[in-house]
């Protein structure tokens, strides 16, 4: 361990947070039964729904009406405000109104924007994409409300999808004319 205080700080706080962060993980694992995909700006599931009074701001403020709330047989998680990406997209609005609306801290809007949320994880199957089979579509880029730095099509038209940049709204899964989709909705981590 080095010896100047500064460091010390720095190597106790690196191990405490990630004793906590295991100890909220496994806490999480036992108390939620259900997993929901939450607006943008969501504090973990646990912490979120301590925080969260079930008002409804976040759903009124949604300008594409997309968020839900869990009916009362949802448990610890009955009226939260939910998302169904794969059904009904978010619209990844610059300004996350629903974030901006929320009168606790259970949404908060990011300093950074959407730069580090992350509604889910986006799954691209190329052997359902029509365009590889030489036919023009590029329906998913056009309807990407992040656009290139998520989905682009390369020099062949072909569907790029750029996890980096890919917030998980879901447009793409939900717009893709190919049936199943060639993009699946998955939960963050899975």
């Amino acid at each position: 361990m080095p010896d100047s205080p500064e460091n010390r700080r720095s190597f106790f706080r690196r191990i405490f947070g990630d004793t906590v962060e295991r100890v909220a993980r496994a806490t999480e694992d036992r108390v939620v039964q259900q997993r929901y995909v939450r607006p943008p700006g969501a504090l973990p599931e646990v912490a979120f729904l301590a925080a969260c009074t079930r008002c409804g701001e976040c759903a009124r403020a949604c300008p594409a009406g997309v968020i839900l709330q869990e009916s009362p047989r949802g448990g610890l998680a009955a009226g939260t405000p939910y998302l169904e990406p794969a059904r009904m997209p978010c619209l990844a609005c610059a300004e996350m109104p629903c974030a901006r609306a929320c009168p606790t801290d259970a949404l908060d809007f990011p300093t950074t924007g959407w730069q580090e949320v992350r509604l889910g994880r986006i799954e691209f199957h190329p052997e359902r994409c029509i365009t590889f089979e030489g036919k023009p579509c590029g329906v998913c880029a056009t309807v990407c409300p992040v656009g290139e730095r998520a989905l682009s099509l390369d020099e062949d038209g072909r569907p790029v999808l750029k996890a980096e940049g890919c917030v998980g709204c879901g447009s793409c899964v939900r717009e893709c004319i190919t049936i199943p989709s060639s993009f699946t909705f998955h939960f963050q981590g899975n």
